[in-house]
């Protein structure tokens, strides 16, 4: 097997791992705030911090990159994740388990950026390369979330978030066994240079760079909403067991998984704005079925919302065509530490919605944020 494709398994492989150790906790979010005396805005906040944490790592993370090399980033990122996940299912209360979930956060985070910009030199067709890469997350979502709740439901909410752990470690062996160390591309610049506030003002001022960075807001706003709270939703809105609504969140990753790469691949051949435009449409017509429809509507929805949260794909695969190759680990970390960053927003305002307005409400947003992301894409579409 060629070297790039071996990369690109272990990247996936890595990605995944760090997917598993956040998404565990989803499952298992009425048993923490049953231990800790919470309500679930109080959890939501913690998870914001966590995908925050997550959000704000991805630009130092394509600095390190810069500086020493993707291999040492992403081992590091793997090895944080093994640990931290251990701690959070160690944390005795809520205040110890909310700080340790934005260090969790912040150690995966440091994989995505890194990782990226190290398979677009190695795959010409990075539409395609990025897709399968992404596809790490939905196969996280396949798996973690009836694992975390099987074992949740017989052993308790620790044990579930020691699974991250479980996956992170034999990762980071293979991965520090069969790739290659990278040579860092601005080894003689000098960190501090790097967070220059003039340089950076001037790369998010760019017209398509700034008008991809508000694509990519609500697309994360309503990922991050749906990865915290829709096992949840499907319990308390749709009167669903916690083994239904794992296997339907697990239903949504398989279709986020197989679509990621599909998108990817027809962006690199009939263009971003497109395909985006297809993605964010699809979701929209998803979270309105939750929202509206019983029965198998709700079924058919899961679907829907699984390929609209593909938008990344065609939208990540933008920021690749617009930065130059010296560009990509610190300029593709600085634009998704911005939109992640707010995209966090999500956890924190659907779970708070939830409480105070209603499931309806809450998810009912997340259609109306992709409304605007549609007519965004479709105007860059028709500007051509």
């Amino acid at each position: 097997m060629q070297y790039r494709y071996v990369a690109l398994a272990l990247c996936t492989l890595a990605f995944t791992a760090t997917m598993v150790a956040r998404l565990v906790i989803s499952p298992v979010v009425p048993q923490i705030t049953t231990e800790f005396a919470v309500s679930r805005g109080a959890v939501g906040l913690a998870l914001t911090g966590m995908w925050a944490a997550y959000a704000l790592s991805q630009f130092p993370s394509g600095v390190l990159a810069d500086r020493f090399g993707e291999r040492y980033v992403i081992l590091l990122a793997v090895g944080l994740t093994a640990v931290a996940s251990l701690l959070l299912a160690a944390a005795p209360n809520y205040a110890v388990f909310a700080v340790t979930a934005v260090v969790l956060g912040g150690g995966a985070g440091l994989h995505y950026t890194v990782a990226t910009s190290f398979l677009a030199r190695h795959f010409d067709r990075v539409g395609r390369a990025i897709g399968i890469h992404v596809t790490g997350g939905p196969v996280a979502g396949l798996v973690a979330p009836v694992a975390a709740a099987a074992v949740g439901v017989r052993y308790g909410w620790r044990p579930a978030l020691l699974l991250g752990a479980v996956v992170a470690l034999p990762v980071f062996v293979l991965f520090w066994h069969r790739i290659e160390p990278t040579p860092p591309a601005q080894p003689e610049t000098t960190m501090r240079s790097r967070f220059e506030i003039g340089p950076l003002r001037r790369l998010l001022d760019r017209p398509e760079i700034r008008y991809t960075t508000l694509m990519s807001i609500g697309g994360a706003f309503c990922w991050q909403a749906t990865a915290s709270f829709l096992p949840a939703f499907l319990i308390g809105y749709h009167g669903q067991s916690a083994a239904t609504a794992s296997l339907l969140f697990s239903a949504y990753f398989v279709v986020h998984g197989v679509s990621q790469p599909l998108l990817g691949t027809l962006s690199d051949r009939i263009g971003r704005d497109p395909v985006a435009v297809g993605a964010f449409g699809t979701g929209i017509l998803g979270y309105g079925t939750l929202v509206v429809g019983t029965g198998v509507a709700v079924l058919a929805a899961i679907p829907l919302v699984g390929l609209g949260m593909s938008w990344g794909a065609p939208v990540q695969s933008r920021f690749m065509d617009i930065l130059s190759s010296d560009e990509r680990a610190a300029g593709f970390g600085l634009v998704r530490t911005v939109y992640m960053t707010l995209g966090a927003l999500g956890s924190v305002v659907v779970g708070a919605l939830s409480e105070v307005a209603g499931w309806s409400v809450a998810f009912g947003l997340l259609a109306a944020v992709l409304a605007l992301e549609t007519l965004l894409a479709a105007a860059l579409t028709l500007r051509g």
